[in-house]
């Protein structure tokens, strides 16, 4: 049986290459060809899309998922949630978590990728016990990083509690694309002896490595590979899904993937890319290898929002330095894995550490409730001395921190009873509050503005 490819360019390849800027018309354009052509899965929902619909696009996000999966009728699709972060930047309630899950299955959603970004699984428990609930495939992924702490022996056990946990497969979420050939191949063959769990495998190309990583990964039985259509791939992106089925074609590791589709598919996808090119949100540094990265390690989508966050600054003069800061600041927090929503808080200290001049004047409060435990366990032991800089002595929590929140949905549910329209509004309202109040008043007002109008047609 050959490799199985998840497509990610409707999801993760926009949001590492122009930050998750894509419309809901564009994707849906080229769902159709996606769908035919004989994936595993289309990742299309999930990490940042939720938040940049809402943001920066004025749609509803669940629209999109539903939009999507009325054309996609063929093909599992799947999306990333962040544990008990959902698709935010906190934790949120049990019960959050449990009607989120509930509600993007029954929008579309198949396969729901969980993870956590310091690899606490405390923080996965609610999610895999709701998405199995309502009858959802839960995939965990662990954050692979490196760092003294993480080692073969380390990622064998967390997979093993994965697996008790209750996953349905394994997913390698190597962010940053930092993972190495040969590291991926011992990885991969421990992880085969001691699970049973199928294993998938996401990377990025901004190092330069990642596809002789995938093809060590592969020869070592992985099972399932992260990919996005040529225009839409590479760069701070996944692989070339085309590149991946032409060189295993014929072998024992053939995808079999409808080239007619792929092929029409890539020529929609770069008209869309051609935009993003010609209006400068996709920046010419997230198409280009930087081997640096393996020291810095920076994910595609940490990279392409610190690109924007330091031009909007004008202080593109110290990316390179921020850079080399980036680093500094993960050793400090106990080498966290640079995933969302850690990623975004060590990048922005890291900023603030650069512009300021000076380390830790400024600390934005996500890092202050990080180094209260708010977020979970570090995985290695935090720099006292930081610590005390910038908490003092105040008691660090060591429960679930999800423990110590009260259940949110129904009182939310009743605080906007005049603004949101379903469960699923009260959702948005949960993860991103003033974001969401903002477009749904909009929404709202343009829908009482088009009933007037077509009831003064009809009087009329």
């Amino acid at each position: 049986m050959g490799v199985k490819i998840v497509e990610t360019s409707l999801r993760d390849g926009h949001q590492s290459l122009f930050a998750t800027r894509m419309t809901t018309e564009e994707v849906v354009s080229v769902a159709k060809e996606l769908d035919d052509a004989g994936f595993h899965a289309l990742e299309v929902w999930g990490g940042a899309t939720f938040d940049s619909c809402l943001r920066f696009l004025n749609e509803d996000p669940w629209e999109r998922l539903r939009e999507i999966r009325k054309v996609c009728k063929k093909t599992k699709l799947q999306m990333l949630f962040r544990g008990q972060n959902i698709l935010g930047y906190r934790h949120y309630s049990d019960d959050v978590v449990d009607m989120f899950c509930k509600k993007s299955i029954e929008n579309g959603i198949d396969i729901i990728r969980v993870f956590d970004a310091l690899n606490d699984i405390r923080n996965l428990k609610q999610a895999v016990l709701s998405t199995k609930k309502y009858g959802g495939h839960v995939q965990i992924a662990l954050s692979y990083t490196t760092s003294p702490v993480h080692t073969i022996e380390y990622y064998v056990q967390l997979a093993k509690d994965i697996e008790e946990l209750g996953a349905d497969s394994l997913c390698i979420k190597d962010m940053a694309g930092v993972l190495l050939p040969e590291d991926a191949y011992t990885l991969i063959k421990a992880l085969k002896k001691n699970t049973k769990l199928p294993i998938e495998l996401h990377s990025h190309c901004t190092a330069g490595v990642c596809e002789m990583t995938y093809a060590k990964a592969i020869e070592a039985g992985c099972d399932i590979i992260d990919c996005g259509v040529s225009p839409l791939s590479n760069g701070t992106a996944q692989p070339s899904t085309q590149a991946f089925n032409s060189c295993y074609k014929g072998t024992k590791y053939d995808p079999k993937l409808n080239i007619e589709a792929l092929n029409k598919a890539e020529s929609l996808l770069t008209k869309i890319k051609d935009k993003y090119l010609g209006n400068g949100l996709l920046n010419a540094k997230s198409l280009s290898v930087n081997p640096n990265i393996l020291k810095y390690q920076v994910p595609g989508g940490m990279l392409s929002n610190l690109i924007k966050q330091l031009s909007d600054q004008n202080a593109m003069d110290k990316f390179e330095d921020v850079l080399k800061e980036i680093p500094n600041v993960r050793k400090d927090m106990g080498y966290p894995p640079l995933v969302t929503p850690l990623s975004q808080m060590v990048g922005t200290q890291a900023v603030l550490n650069v512009i300021s001049g000076q380390r830790y004047k400024m600390v934005p409060k996500e890092i202050n409730e990080y180094l209260h435990g708010r977020y979970g366990q570090a995985p290695a032991e935090i720099n006292e001395e930081i610590k005390r800089k910038i908490i003092g002595d105040d008691e660090v929590i060591t429960c679930r921190p999800a423990d110590l929140l009260s259940p949110e949905f129904e009182s939310l549910k009743e605080k906007y009873k005049d603004l949101a329209r379903s469960d699923e509004d009260v959702l948005s309202l949960a993860l991103f509050e003033k974001v969401a109040v903002d477009f749904m008043t909009k929404r709202n007002n343009q829908n009482k503005a088009e009933e007037v109008e077509e009831f003064n047609l009809i009087i009329g």
